[in-house]
């Protein structure tokens, strides 16, 4: 994701729990990163952490926080109460087509039954909540070039 944005942002500070060959090994819900630290926040959270992930977000950007996350993460009565009901999002952009992830490396062969979708707080917005789909573009996107490094092996990083 930080080699896109490198496309259209002239500076992206990346960091990851695992070394995956690009930006720093960090926690980001244990770095201490100092209040509105970076415009903005631009993450594809673990799934169990993305609440957490969210309000850090929320906490170090000035701008703004993007979140590419599985759609279910709108259902919870819980993050309903803790998110959504007092700050909701100010985008919301669904994939219409299945956007297939592999924890740790892109894979073009793989595929999902998973729908993700863009979360999109922008702080300086007051408007509710914008619907948005992210029409079909995966092969009008994709370069041979994404695929030349060769994919982490999890099991060598020790993780399940």
């Amino acid at each position: 994701m930080a080699n896109v944005l490198k496309e259209y942002f002239g500076t992206v500070t990346s960091s990851d729990a695992y070394s995956y060959g690009y930006g720093e090994v960090r926690n980001f819900l244990e770095f201490p990163y100092a209040s509105a630290s970076y415009d903005w926040v631009i993450t594809n959270p673990p799934f169990r952490l993305a609440e957490e992930f969210l309000m850090e977000a929320l906490r170090v950007s000035r701008n703004g926080v993007a979140i590419l996350a599985r759609t279910v993460f709108l259902e919870s009565i819980g993050r309903y109460e803790s998110i959504f009901q007092n700050t909701p999002p100010t985008k919301f952009a669904q994939f219409v087509e299945r956007v297939p992830m592999v924890r740790g490396r892109l894979d073009k062969k793989a595929t999902t039954a998973t729908g993700y979708a863009w979360f999109v707080w922008e702080k300086n917005e007051v408007e509710n909540a914008k619907l948005m789909w992210v029409p079909p573009c995966r092969r009008s996107l994709e370069r041979e070039d994404d695929y030349k490094n060769p994919p982490v092996d999890l099991r060598e990083l020790n993780v399940a």
